[in-house]
């Protein structure tokens, strides 16, 4: 193999999933508090990586991934026998939307990168790269988190919830993460506050799968948010969420998507979902139907 010295090529592949938006997403009082809580959904970034020891030069496809291409090229740089290779990366995760798809794809990325190389890449391995690239979501860890996003670091694993159903709204365009995480936050300490008392909340009801709080919170939590990223549909979203008999509202807080979190298990669910479905398809036209995921007790 020319340039190789012999070696044969090396490969791997993985995933991250993403998330619909956040349960929660504010600020704490503490200095840097900004914190999100996560809700993980059944849709994934893939990454697989295809190095050829020997060789130096790193590419992408999509070509438009460079976040990504950067990654690969700074575990290249911390490992002692780098490779230049074809990093690839799809799944079912639509950009700038608020379901972590860039996230999603860099944890899979290092995944992908680590395999290859043999490298483990445990969480904090990999958040040390990230925050050196841009704010992340939670999604390395398979559980509901509560995660300073900004600093990339993990406050809190809150658990699992069983699988929900989110009917999703999206209001169209996109939002870049990094951008919008510039922007000056308008909360106020009493905001900041209610922002602390509302993760206390989520952080007590989640382990005890208590539905009506989840939605609660997260309502509370999308509303709080207008005053940063108003959703011209979130009222009428709620309504939908009223009528049909929802747990609460979820919104991608620095994206463009409104949910309607359903119970599968409560009676009727059906009925419920096609009600959900056919009143929000009337307010914004495209309407995807998500499942969230569960987990066991490990938080990895």
């Amino acid at each position: 193999m020319s340039g190789s010295g012999g070696r044969r090529p090396a490969s791997g592949a993985s995933t991250a999933f993403g998330t619909f938006g956040e349960l929660l997403q504010g600020v704490l009082p503490e200095d840097d508090g900004d914190f999100l809580v996560t809700l993980p959904i059944a849709r994934w970034a893939r990454a697989t990586f295809r190095g050829t020891p020997g060789t130096a030069r790193l590419r992408v496809r999509p070509a438009h991934k460079h976040k990504a291409l950067r990654l690969a090229g700074m575990i290249m740089e911390s490992v002692a026998e780098p490779m230049g290779g074809v990093l690839t990366l799809d799944g079912g995760l639509p950009e700038g939307k608020g379901l972590a798809s860039s996230s999603a794809d860099l944890v899979a990325t290092a995944r992908a990168v680590g395999a290859a190389l043999r490298e483990p890449m445990p969480p904090r391995r990999i958040e040390s790269y990230l925050r050196r690239i841009e704010p992340t979501d939670g999604v390395l860890y398979p559980a509901i988190v509560a995660y300073y996003h900004r600093r990339v670091a993990l406050h809190s694993v809150l658990g699992s919830l069983p699988p929900l159903t989110v009917v999703g709204v999206d209001e169209g365009g996109a939002v870049d993460t990094v951008e919008f995480n510039r922007v000056p936050k308008p909360f106020t300490a009493a905001d900041r506050r209610e922002y602390a008392r509302l993760l206390e909340r989520m952080t007590a009801a989640v382990p005890r799968r208590d539905l009506a709080e989840v939605g609660a919170v997260a309502t509370r939590s999308a509303r709080m948010n207008q005053v940063l990223r108003p959703k011209r549909l979130l009222e009428a979203v709620v309504e939908v969420c009223r009528e049909v008999g929802g747990l609460g509202v979820v919104a991608g807080h620095s994206g463009t998507t409104l949910g309607v979190l359903l119970d599968p298990a409560a009676p009727s669910h059906r009925r419920r979902l096609a009600a959900a479905v056919d009143a929000c398809s009337e307010l914004a036209g495209e309407v995807t139907v998500y499942r969230t995921l569960s987990f066991g007790s490990r938080a990895g």
